[in-house]
């Protein structure tokens, strides 16, 4: 798969996990890719944390406009009935718990649900943004990300990186399948056909708990 293929695939598989109602908040990266796949007929509420809810999905090519941003400074578009508001609402809103589900992207994540996903010691810091807030007031974190980092395992027994939260992460997507962190491990529940559960395994440091019931991947 290519880096693009991988991309979509990720995001199209966590456009399932919205179901109607939810208020959500995307990280950036792939989670802004999330509007583009929302199946016919699913309506939630997409927060941008620098100050909007009902964000819609990326302008066409051309028709961008400079006064809609996420706060990834990617361009978005509204919906009907969209509000804009201060950064201080914003966070009132993911902070009062208002938030169903959040999804990020991350450096790594491990068998706890600790997440890093805001800086690499030695390397230029942009800032921690709204992470941790999300993290610690939205309902379901879910982590959209490539499951290897240059052929090196991101889903760690232990992250080694500065953690942005502990013990928050409910499930992790990427190209080879779908995992949720429960007490006992991180479990393996739908898997890529394209890969085998022993390649998912070579790709992941913590050891897996492979569902007894483990399905092909939802699309």
């Amino acid at each position: 798969m290519d880096k693009e293929q991988i991309k979509v695939t990720i995001a199209k598989r966590a456009a399932l996990e919205l179901k109607d109602g939810y208020v959500v908040n995307l990280g950036i990266g792939i989670p802004g890719m999330i509007p583009n796949y929302l199946k016919p007929g699913v309506k939630v509420i997409l927060q941008a944390e620098n100050g909007m809810v009902g964000m819609g999905p990326a302008p066409e090519q051309g028709k961008e406009d400079g006064e809609w941003i996420n706060a990834g400074g990617q361009f978005i578009t509204a919906m009907d009935g969209a509000a804009t508001f201060d950064s201080a609402t914003s966070f009132a809103i993911i902070r009062g718990g208002h938030v169903d589900a959040s999804i990020l992207g991350a450096l790594q994540v491990d068998e706890k649900g600790n997440l890093a996903n805001w800086m690499i010691p030695g390397k230029k810091v942009p800032g921690m943004g709204g992470a941790m807030d999300l993290l610690e007031g939205a309902k379901k974190i879910i982590l959209t990300m490539e499951h290897t980092q240059k052929g090196n395992p991101k889903i760690l027994k232990q992250c080694t990186l500065p953690l942005t939260a502990a013990g928050k992460v409910n499930m992790i997507i990427t190209e080879m399948g779908v995992m949720e962190i429960t007490k006992e491990g991180i479990v393996l529940k739908e898997i890529n056909p394209e890969f085998t559960v022993e390649q998912v395994q070579a790709a992941t440091e913590a050891q897996l708990i492979i569902d007894k019931d483990l399905k092909p991947m939802l699309q």
